[in-house]
Order: C-alpha cells, then sequence, then structure tokens
C-alpha cells in the first residue's frame, strides 16, 4: 500500500486507546446507580458528551456520540479509499438521523421499526441528529425533506436507494439492507459481518415481528443472502439456506423467538476480528478497519453497562449480561 496509508494506520492504532475496556466496562455495569456510572466515564474517554444527571437513553446516545467523533478523527487522516471505508461502516448513524427525521415528518403514531441493539436516544422521540461531517452519506439532502414521501424520492435518488415505502418501517429496514450490501462491496474484510447482520435483521422481520419485507428490499438481500434464503417460508428453511457468511451467527439458534441471542455473538465476532485486524503489520485498510470493529464493540459494550448501571448494577457476570441482553 501507499505512503497515504501511513499516517492513517498510525492513528487507527492510537485510538484503541479510547476503548474503555472490560476492566472499565465492568466498573461502568457494577455502578450502583447510573450517576455512578457517569461520573466514572467522566474520567475516561467517553467524557466529550457525558453530563450528570443524564436519562440512560442520553447517556447512551453520548456514548454513541463519542464514539462517532472518533470515527471522523480517524477518517481525517485516511486516504480517499479508507475514508470511504469508514463512512460506510458507520452508516448506522446516519440510518438512525433518518428514522428519527422521519417520525418528525410522521403525523400519525410510526409503526415499529426493525429492532436494533439499544439505539441511544430511543427514550427521547426526536434528539437533535447526529453530527456526520464527512461521514455523511446523503444526511444533507435527507435532512432537508418536508413529508414522507419526499424523504422516500431523496433516498430513491441517493446511493441508499428507494426502501420501497416510506414508513418508518420500509425506511428502516430499506436503508439497513441497503448498508449491509454497501459494507460487504466497500469493505471486503468487513463481508462477513454484513452479511450475517442482513441475516438477523431480515430473521427479526419476517420470521419474528412477521413483517414481510418490501419487494425491493427482498432483492437486495438476496444479493447476500441468496435467492432461497430470502423465499424461505420457515425459519428453520431460512436458516438452512443461508451462505457459511452468515449461517455461522444463527448456529444452535433453533428457534426465531431466540434469535435475539445472535446479537452478542456477532460483536464478539466483530471485536475478535477487528482485534486480528488491528495487528496486521503492513499499512492498508485492514488495521483501520479493525480499529473501527474495536471502538464500535466497546461503545456497544458501554452502552449495555449503562443499562445494568440504571438498573442498579452490582456484581455478577457482567460479561454476559451486557452480552445476552435483548436489543
Amino acid at each position: 500500500m501507499g505512503a497515504g496509508w501511513v499516517a492513517g494506520v498510525t492513528r487507527a492504532r492510537a485510538l484503541r486507546t479510547r476503548c474503555l475496556g472490560a476492566d472499565g466496562i465492568r466498573n461502568v455495569a457494577g455502578s450502583p446507580t447510573l450517576d455512578d456510572a457517569l461520573r466514572y466515564l467522566a474520567a475516561t474517554a467517553y467524557r466529550h458528551d457525558v453530563t450528570p444527571g443524564a436519562t440512560p437513553a442520553e447517556a447512551q446516545r453520548a456514548v454513541s456520540a463519542t464514539l462517532l467523533w472518533h470515527l471522523r478523527v480517524l477518517a481525517g487522516w485516511q486516504p480517499a479509499t479508507g475514508t470511504d471505508a469508514i463512512r460506510a461502516l458507520a452508516a448506522g448513524f446516519e440510518i438512525s438521523n433518518t428514522e428519527h427525521h422521519l417520525r418528525s415528518l410522521s403525523a400519525e403514531t410510526p409503526s415499529p421499526a426493525p429492532v436494533e441493539p439499544r439505539h441511544a436516544g430511543m427514550e427521547r422521540l426526536h434528539p437533535p441528529p447526529y453530527r456526520l461531517g464527512a461521514l455523511a452519506i446523503a444526511w444533507t439532502r435527507l435532512a432537508r425533506t418536508r413529508t414522507p414521501s419526499e424523504l422516500r424520492s431523496a433516498l430513491a435518488a441517493s446511493v441508499w436507494g428507494d426502501p420501497g415505502g416510506d414508513s418508518p418501517a420500509a425506511v428502516a429496514t430499506g436503508m439497513r439492507v441497503s448498508a449491509a450490501l454497501r459494507l460487504a462491496t466497500a469493505v471486503p474484510d468487513a463481508a462477513r459481518w454484513a452479511a450475517a447482520r442482513l441475516a438477523l435483521l431480515f430473521g427479526r422481520e419476517v420470521f419474528v415481528v412477521g413483517r414481510r419485507m418490501p419487494d425491493v428490499s427482498a432483492r437486495r438481500a438476496a444479493r447476500l443472502l441468496g435467492p432461497r434464503a430470502v423465499r424461505a417460508g420457515s425459519y428453520a428453511d431460512f436458516r438452512q439456506a443461508l451462505p457459511a457468511t452468515a449461517q455461522w451467527l444463527l448456529k444452535d439458534i433453533d428457534e426465531a423467538a431466540d434469535v435475539w441471542r445472535a446479537e452478542g455473538r456477532w460483536w464478539e465476532a466483530v471485536e475478535r476480528d477487528g482485534r486480528e485486524l488491528l495487528r496486521r503489520s503492513h499499512f492498508g485498510p485492514q488495521p483501520v478497519v479493525g480499529a473501527v470493529a474495536l471502538l464500535s464493540a466497546d461503545a456497544w459494550q458501554t452502552r449495555g453497562a449503562l443499562e445494568l448501571a440504571a438498573r442498579g448494577g452490582g456484581p455478577g457476570d457482567w460479561s454476559a449480561e451486557v452480552l445476552d441482553a435483548p436489543g
């Protein structure tokens, strides 16, 4: 790889120190109150947006905002290819912004969106949008829309593509399917994560919620999961038809109602793979992707630890609770 990667990879390795780590997450999870957990975080890399007296949702969103800031800093040190990879990995922030924007536009109570792990800010209906900076994909145009139909049209005219509807559920599903497909294409080292994440989304939507995926999203999903899996009439057939890149995630999960347990397995794999990618000695995209994976997994576990602290914390197997808690 060219010399342009030297600064980017060096910065990626340095950012690993921004992770709270197992000991720090254990301390947060064991805090007897949320305020105690926030006081602990105030002396860590998550201190920037953490404020005393925050609600659990506000505290979790502050952790997410810190993660986004680290990714923006990291992207600023990359050559164009590295910035593109980080943008694809960080697409969830634009999805979150769009979901909240659409809900603010909808006159009716929104239908449930696909279940996602600990989306920060869910207790506040319209939190301020995340500041995406150079990691924005089409947010500037999406934020200017004034009706759900305008938002759908703006998505269709962008790289996100038409979600197949303008309801909150259709938009949320369509954007996540599009993000998974784009990630698998733009970041080969993350293709396994993208396929497995899409399998989890599809399994929840179709076999848990019982909601048919819009045709355009189903066609996109088939590009990663295969047409047999997308057309499956039962969860058992779906799991069996998945490609190897996704089938590992649902191994031993025999019932659709238990697919939420795959969430922790997915994050464990992302963290494990990220650590290996960051160890790669050459200057190129792999250590950068690894750093994003580790920072993201750390933030996810920290949000889960805050959830435990808000419930009273205390001793116990915090890691099992954080990884096994449903989203």
